[in-house]
């Protein structure tokens, strides 16, 4: 079992920066991607950005350009660089860590961490 740990959530003003961190408490050698989803009030948990093993990136399209995703070599670590924040961006921000085994992929998700944008 992998657990997730976020921090680096907070409040800021539109416009400002932001940078999130998630730690997995274990390396692992199975990692497909990693990366950041959110979820807003009344809305459906969504793809923020993602980073494959083969470094790979993905992004949301309300987020390129203003968003950069980033991990270590070891893929147990990734970061979210948030700049030019909107306060539409305001959400629950969650790390997803992919891996897949004989085929299966497996979901491990971190606890959550607010992000707030104020106007």
């Amino acid at each position: 079992q992998v657990q997730l740990v976020e921090s680096g959530g907070g409040l800021v003003q539109a416009g400002g920066s932001l940078r999130l961190s998630c730690a997995a408490s274990r390396s692992t050698f199975s990692v497909n991607t990693i990366g950041w989803y959110r979820q807003a009030p009344g809305k459906q948990r969504e793809l923020v950005a993602t980073i494959s093993s083969g470094g790979s990136t993905n992004y949301a399209v309300s987020v390129k350009g203003r968003f950069t995703i980033s991990t270590n070599n070891a893929m147990n670590t990734v970061f979210l660089q948030m700049n030019s924040l909107k306060p539409e961006d305001t959400a629950v921000y969650y790390c997803n860590l992919r891996t897949v085994v004989r085929g299966t992929f497996f979901d491990y998700w971190g606890q959550g961490i607010q992000v707030t944008v104020s106007s």
